[in-house]
């Protein structure tokens, strides 16, 4: 087992997840670059190593517990350890009122945005635990802070993809309380608005923009902050 620092990045084919990977390249880490197509995951990392930057592919859907059960054990088997794990993976659905969302809506965004990100978490901790300095960051938004949603200017919520990141919010506290007497930091991130497929590309910040509070969250020193949110700017309120 070598001294290079392994990255999981879950989502990683494009959009912030890319970024992130190619943020975390370019400060040595190796990056595994978890798609769940195989093709696209393939042809972002030939764009990162197009730029000489060190990224591997990894096949992984995160609502698929074989998947994520593979995508550890291969990790286990190649590098023995796993130093950062971003749980970037994502999705935007219901993009109506609260009362004109089905069940099956929010049940969307869970499957993805919270549970996918509690099987992957979950897989991956057993490697965590075996890096001198673990850190987990939750790729959340700014629409699943409560505080601001609840403030009179909030707007009606998304309401699947706002609960289900303040729920991934929920989980990082839960996480960070969890390894609390560990090396392992767990923070959620804020990206701001950018555009990405997610959003039809009708945000205002570009991706790459929005993956250096990320990178920067994955890079933390020992003395850097656990079971926070985070954007450009500092601390966003739960």
């Amino acid at each position: 087992m070598d001294d290079t620092t392994i990255a999981l990045v879950t989502g990683a084919n494009k959009g912030i997840g890319l970024e992130v990977a190619r943020l975390l390249a370019r400060a040595g880490v190796t990056v595994l670059l978890g798609a769940r197509d195989a093709g696209r995951g393939g042809a972002a990392v030939a764009t990162l190593r197009a730029e000489d930057l060190e990224a591997v592919p990894l096949p992984l859907d995160v609502t698929d517990p074989a998947s994520v059960a593979a995508a550890a054990a291969r990790i286990g088997a190649e590098h023995g350890r796993l130093d950062i794990l971003v749980n970037n993976a994502g999705v935007l659905v219901g993009w109506g009122r609260p009362s004109d969302l089905s069940v099956q809506d929010v049940r969307q965004a869970y499957e993805t945005n919270v549970f996918g990100v509690v099987a992957v978490t979950n897989a991956m901790l057993p490697l965590l635990r075996r890096s001198n300095a673990g850190r987990i960051v939750n790729v959340s938004s700014s629409m699943g802070s409560l505080t601001r949603l609840a403030a009179p200017d909030g707007g009606i919520p998304m309401m699947a993809y706002s609960s289900s990141k303040a729920a991934l919010n929920g989980l990082t506290v839960a996480y960070a309380a969890d390894l609390r007497d560990t090396t392992i930091k767990v923070n959620s991130a804020d990206p701001g608005y950018c555009a990405t497929d997610l959003n039809r590309h009708t945000g205002p910040r570009t991706a790459a923009q929005g993956a250096a509070i990320v990178a920067r969250l994955a890079l933390l020193d020992a003395a850097g902050p656990t079971g926070q949110f985070h954007d450009d700017d500092g601390q966003v309120p739960w």
